[in-house]
């Protein structure tokens, strides 16, 4: 008889709990219920019309707790979206270049406090703006000090990337990345034809120092920055989908470029990004990436430069790397540039629930992704829609921080 009853409180409670939900699915610290609130913020945003769909990912622990995806790689063909997709991942290319530049740091080829000129002798050339409204023959100033390797790396050192729309960035833009260039050293060579932004260390300017990165990576180790990552990331991290050209047996994994036009509709863009012979091989941009793979650079990173047993950086280097290094010259709240990544400084001036030391960046297509040490968590957000906005990453984070389940 005490048995019966036993059994038959042991039965009660756990179909109580089951019917409350009591009981949530926690893998590795992560509610995997609540991330279907992740996926339908990304359903939300395809039923706007504004992104074509979208491969999402956390890992947290060490352990991939979601991959999805949603959607079409092609609204015209309606190919569905699928988790091993290619991404055409734009600025994310700079932390995968900073990060191979610092393999060259470790290995003494440079200090961080060198002037640029010191390996590049044009880079004492440099003239400053006075306007950014400026003609072309308007006056310049001569450099009060010259570019640091850290101001390359931080975005600090007053070059430009062209992005904006004012005289002097359109011209910039117009000849520095105009078509027929056919290496990096070229592109480069042309950079000193054009006046900086600002003094060096005065102003944080997004600019193209990666592409000036990817000419010393050369110098100091004597190979292309295509063989480089190849050799020194890609091939130990097995990143097997990432690089400037896609094989042709992948192509269909190519996700389309869209953009969503003045009548609010999403469709395929008429200009899509270069993915074969390509010979530039730039820091500003260029990768393919899966979101798998730019996982696993991630991964290395938050485990202080180790990926399974293998050390690619020091722990004191990634520390470096993740460091404010422009003081309170990055304009937007709670967060300050390192060495290839913005990092997060003050987490509740961010309004989102970011930790101190996060790091992050994102891609022009609107690829995202951030890095938390201190909750172990790495988010991926990524899709192809050419109107860039923060507020994909910032919903990425909104979702993400609500599945933490430890």
């Amino acid at each position: 008889m005490k048995l019966t009853k036993l059994f038959l409180l042991l039965f009660t409670l756990l179909f109580v709990g089951e019917i409350h939900g009591q009981s949530p699915k926690i893998v590795a610290g992560i509610n995997v219920d609540r991330v279907k609130r992740l996926e339908k913020f990304v359903q939300s945003e395809m039923d706007k019309g504004n992104i074509p769909g979208a491969v999402t990912m956390i890992v947290h622990n060490g352990q991939v707790v979601h991959q999805g995806a949603l959607g079409y790689k092609n609204v015209a063909t309606k190919t569905p979206m699928t988790t091993d997709d290619l991404f055409y991942i734009q600025s994310m290319t700079k932390p995968i270049i900073s990060t191979a530049f610092m393999m060259l740091y470790e290995e003494g080829y440079f200090k961080l406090s060198d002037p640029v000129s010191k390996y590049l002798p044009e880079f004492k050339n440099f003239r400053v703006i006075r306007s950014v409204n400026d003609g072309p023959d308007a006056p310049t100033d001569s450099l009060k000090s010259e570019i640091t390797i850290t101001q390359l790396l931080s975005h600090s050192g007053g070059l430009m990337h062209g992005l904006e729309q004012n005289p002097v960035q359109i011209r910039f833009r117009n000849g520095y990345f105009k078509p027929g260039i056919k290496t990096i050293q070229e592109r480069v060579a042309n950079m000193t034809k054009y006046p900086l932004l600002a003094q060096p260390g005065t102003e944080w300017n997004y600019s193209a120092g990666p592409d000036v990165l990817c000419v010393l990576i050369e110098k100091f180790s004597g190979m292309s920055v295509n063989d480089f990552l190849k050799s020194r990331l890609f091939e130990p991290l097995e990143m097997k989908h990432t690089g400037y050209n896609v094989p042709k047996e992948e192509q269909s994994k190519i996700v389309a470029l869209h953009t969503k036009g003045k009548n609010g509709t999403i469709s395929v863009a008429a200009n899509q990004p270069p993915y074969e012979n390509v010979t530039v091989w730039s820091g500003v941009n260029g990768l393919f990436s899966t979101a798998a793979d730019y996982a696993t650079f991630c991964q290395m990173m938050l485990a202080g430069g180790t990926y399974k047993g293998k050390q690619y950086l020091s722990r004191k280097t990634v520390e470096l790397m993740t460091s404010n290094h422009t003081g309170d010259l990055f304009k937007t709240p709670g967060t300050e540039w390192g060495l290839g990544f913005a990092v997060v400084t003050d987490g509740p001036a961010t309004k989102t629930p970011a930790s101190n030391g996060l790091f992050y960046w994102g891609g022009a297509n609107n690829t995202h992704f951030f890095i938390d040490p201190k909750e172990k968590l790495i988010a991926l957000l990524m899709t192809q829609e050419s109107n860039f906005t923060w507020e994909y990453h910032n919903s990425l984070r909104q979702m993400v921080y609500q599945t933490l389940a430890d």
